[in-house]
């Protein structure tokens, strides 16, 4: 077998006894593995060490039994954890609310297990897709310049085209420095047309408190507010294009995988956009957030 295939058995094995006591010195073993390498092997096909992909998978099924009338305590204990405060603190950690918080958001479906070949197609290797975060975010005001674009395939050029043309042409600084924003995170938006279904708005933009500095002929609009599922790419460079195919892959892989069994449905009158922040700066090891606004399905 080659890595992947080593690795993606090792997560068919941890899918099945995940209410058992488990040692990255067994895992190694059973995969043929040193230690060392296996650490290391692992790794580079999930994105996370192995203790911390096992830590997150129990939570996100923890996540999926808080649809159930069971007290967290009892889910807690079910899935390795000792006490009901380092649950919440692991839990917090790793989804950014208590789980009394989350309980409101609980679908009862059971996450899909990582397929490493799946997510090959996505080109999301060393990118493990986890449940996501949830987040209630208030409405925020929105200014920045809007590209108008179709969702059959045409978008998929014309938003790194005009990625290119913001920077070749130094829109930034109008934003940055004329409409001087809450903060220098940059927003990528996107703003359907209702009166055409396949055409929607791409805008970056940024934060601002007013619209009052905001330049004729830059685009403004209030984004809603909504429990958004966030989502975090895989790093990647920002050579040969690498950053735009990983953020790409993460958003093909949510509306194709995640929401047909997330038991969400994407929010109606809500807006997603795309979260560029200071880990976007440099050319290595780039990652960015994906918020997508949902509720759930009836």
């Amino acid at each position: 077998m080659n890595h992947m295939e080593c690795i993606q058995s090792t997560i068919d094995y941890i899918e099945q006894h995940l209410k058992e006591p488990m040692r990255a010195e067994e895992l190694a073993g059973q995969a043929g593995f040193s230690l060392y390498h296996f650490y290391k092997v692992f790794q580079s096909q999930t994105g996370l060490p192995v203790m911390e992909y096992i830590r997150r998978r129990r939570l996100a099924y923890a996540a999926a039994d808080m649809a159930s009338t069971r007290t967290l305590l009892d889910i807690a204990l079910d899935y390795g954890f000792e006490t009901h405060a380092g649950f919440t603190k692991a839990f917090r950690k790793t989804y950014g609310l208590s789980p009394e918080q989350y309980r409101m958001h609980a679908t009862g479906y059971v996450p899909e297990k990582v397929d490493l070949a799946k997510l090959a197609n996505y080109q999301l290797i060393g990118g493990m897709m986890m449940r996501p975060t949830f987040v209630i975010k208030p409405e925020f005001k929105l200014a920045g310049y809007a590209l108008e674009t179709r969702v059959n395939g045409e978008n998929m050029t014309d938003i790194p085209a005009f990625w290119q043309r913001y920077m070749a042409e130094n829109w930034e600084h109008t934003l940055h420095e004329v409409i001087q924003p809450i903060s220098h995170t940059e927003y990528g938006a996107c703003i359907m047309n209702e009166e055409h279904s396949e055409h929607f708005r791409y805008v970056i933009g940024v934060e601002v408190e007013d619209f009052d500095r905001v330049p004729d002929g830059l685009f403004t609009t209030t984004v809603p507010a909504s429990t958004y599922a966030v989502f975090t790419t895989p790093p990647a460079h920002r050579a040969d294009g690498g950053f735009v195919r990983a953020i790409q892959g993460t958003t093909s892989y949510i509306f194709n995988e995640w929401f047909p069994s997330s038991g969400y449905a994407y929010a109606q009158g809500g807006v997603d956009f795309e979260v560029y922040d200071q880990r976007c700066y440099g050319n290595e090891n780039l990652v960015m957030d994906i918020y997508i606004p949902v509720e759930k399905k009836e």
